[in-house]
């Protein structure tokens, strides 16, 4: 008599538990592990003589193939949004022009961007000069100078 036993509404309800989950924290990873649970509790609701062991096994290959699937599929077909910049501030000034209020000196200075003061790092120049953000470093604008 096996000691170990697992009934498909186990499974049912480990899926159900992966899909709460996803919901509370959304990462499309519980979600494809809730998605594997479901089929293996299907597979032993067709064929209840499945050993634990076979149940695992089924539901680990599920649960690794189909997170490969979603990853290749995302990476084909990633998300379009119409904020693309929305989380990278710094990448959103871009293209920029500003007047220095400050002197660039020795190739690094500050400028007031917003309500945000940031470093700056470009060819020496004096405050009144207007410069350009052409890209940004970490934290740091690269700037140059516009004649």
């Amino acid at each position: 008599m096996d000691v170990f036993v697992i009934d498909f509404w186990h499974w049912w309800m480990l899926a159900v538990a992966m899909v709460i989950l996803e919901m509370l924290a959304p990462t499309f990873f519980a979600l494809w592990l809730g998605v594997s649970a479901f089929i293996t509790g299907l597979a032993l609701y067709f064929m209840p003589e499945m050993s634990w062991e076979s149940q695992v096994f089924l539901f680990s290959v599920l649960a690794l193939l189909s997170i490969i699937a979603w990853r290749s599929y995302y990476k084909k077909n990633p998300i379009e949004t119409d904020e693309p910049l929305l989380n990278r501030r710094g990448e959103q000034y871009v293209g920029r022009v500003i007047t220095l209020q400050d002197p660039i000196v020795d190739g690094q200075g500050k400028v007031k961007v917003d309500d945000s003061t940031w470093k700056i790092e470009g060819d020496d120049c004096p405050a009144g000069t207007k410069i350009k953000i052409i890209k940004v470093n970490n934290v740091v604008f690269q700037v140059e100078v516009i004649s």
